[in-house]
């Protein structure tokens, strides 16, 4: 009988490509050359794969290249939309730093660009084909018995009813106008949500969505927990077991997790 498949969750990135490619490692996920190594398992990537650190391109192409790899051994990597996909694509879209004339919605882009951490060399390396993948990011999936998501809000639930229904109209928002583009940020900053309400918000989305417990990124567990990021040194299980934090806080002071979903 062969063993189980495996699977992992990290999320959060940030830029940060070498110390991802140092987590991963250490987690058996892939080799010294950061190529893929872990045959079979499973690992997803909760979202913001940019801002806040000196090498975003790099990481979302770490993450391009796991996919293909994983694929070829009968592995698979797949990568949720973080707040921060949503807000580099806005930029690429609508407040390109590379325009000649800048009008008063592209300075808005700009300034909440640049106030959550944006990298003007990852702008101006973003290619087409980054941008493509990015805007055809899931923003929600079912793994067995949890469901992935990068944020911790309510919010998804305001784009469908299930979750092929919440995707597909995420994918199309970010192809919309700068008004829909607007809303679709600010509704994946949300955060909190199950910290606030508890299992009754948890089975708000489960619920509809299926699962029994949420994963998610986003909120830094020492924020949650009001320590110093130094001190996380581990995934947060709380709202009596159904919701699991896995944001380290990287970009602040603390650790990059990479979790197994199956311990």
């Amino acid at each position: 009988m062969s063993e189980p498949r495996k699977t992992f969750v990290v999320s959060d990135p940030h830029g940060h490509r070498t110390e991802l490619e140092a987590a991963l490692r250490a987690g058996g996920l892939v080799d010294g050359r950061g190529n893929w190594s872990a045959g079979e398992t499973t690992l997803w990537f909760l979202g913001d794969f940019l801002d806040r650190g000196p090498d975003g391109v790099g990481v979302v192409e770490l993450v391009m290249q796991l996919q293909r790899q994983s694929a070829e051994s009968g592995g698979l990597v797949g990568a949720l939309l973080g707040n921060h996909e949503v807000l580099a694509v806005g930029m690429y879209r609508f407040g390109e730093i590379r325009a000649s004339a800048v009008s008063r919605e592209t300075r808005q882009v700009q300034q909440m660009w640049y106030r959550n951490g944006g990298n003007v060399d990852d702008q101006l390396r973003l290619s087409d084909d980054h941008v493509s993948w990015l805007t055809s990011l899931p923003a929600m999936t079912l793994e067995g018995r949890h469901l992935l998501q990068h944020s911790d809000t309510l919010l998804y639930l305001t784009y469908g009813s299930t979750i092929d229904e919440i995707n597909a109209t995420l994918t199309a928002t970010l192809a919309g106008d700068i008004d829909d583009w607007w809303e679709c940020w600010s509704r994946l900053t949300h955060r909190h949500e199950f910290v606030d309400n508890g299992p009754p918000a948890v089975r708000e989305l489960t619920g509809r969505l299926g699962g029994s417990r949420i994963v998610h990124g986003h909120s830094i567990i020492a924020d949650i927990l009001h320590v110093e990021p130094y001190q996380v040194t581990g995934p947060y299980l709380y709202a009596e077991g159904t919701a699991l934090a896995i944001d380290g806080g990287l970009y602040a002071g603390g650790p990059l997790l990479v979790v197994d979903l199956d311990s």
